[in-house]
């Protein structure tokens, strides 16, 4: 194993604030091709009970991804990131996220194992409000490729 496996457990400290806007909601649900009313129209969203527009599942990566970067460049794991490949990733969320929304990201190393010579990374991203409210919990897995060569 060329992971670090004593990083199972390790935190890594809080994000910076994210500002979730209304256009960012609708530049990604237009990348990724939902036109779902929720994610461009206020009046559509409110009608549901929402209190503004709504990102689509996924835009939790967009909110997560700067934090991930701590975890995948920390010089200490022995992530290759010329090695990776992204296994898996899935959400479980306590609400939607919310155009409005002040969220920060904490990141940790749930479990490093591995299978048929490359290294499983699986970290997990807690996505809470900046007034400790949770929203979402990202888990991902990538794998470091040829980790035995």
């Amino acid at each position: 194993m060329v992971l670090n496996a004593d990083f199972i457990g390790r935190a890594y400290p809080a994000s910076a604030p994210y500002l979730v806007g209304r256009e960012k909601i609708r530049e990604f649900a237009r990348a990724i091709g939902d036109g779902n009313p929720v994610y461009f129209d206020r009046d559509a969203a409110r009608a549901l009970g929402y209190a503004d527009l709504i990102a689509p599942p996924t835009f939790a990566t967009v909110v997560a991804m700067q934090a991930s970067q701590a975890v995948m460049f920390d010089p200490e794991l022995g992530l290759d990131f010329s090695r990776v490949v992204h296994a898996d990733q899935y959400y479980a969320y306590a609400r939607p996220i919310c155009a409005g929304d002040e969220l920060i990201v904490s990141t940790r190393i749930e479990n490093i194992r591995m299978v048929a010579g490359n290294d499983m990374l699986t970290t997990q991203a807690s996505i809470d409000t900046i007034d400790g409210e949770h929203v979402v919990t990202a888990t991902s897995v990538l794998v470091s490729r040829g980790a035995e060569s």
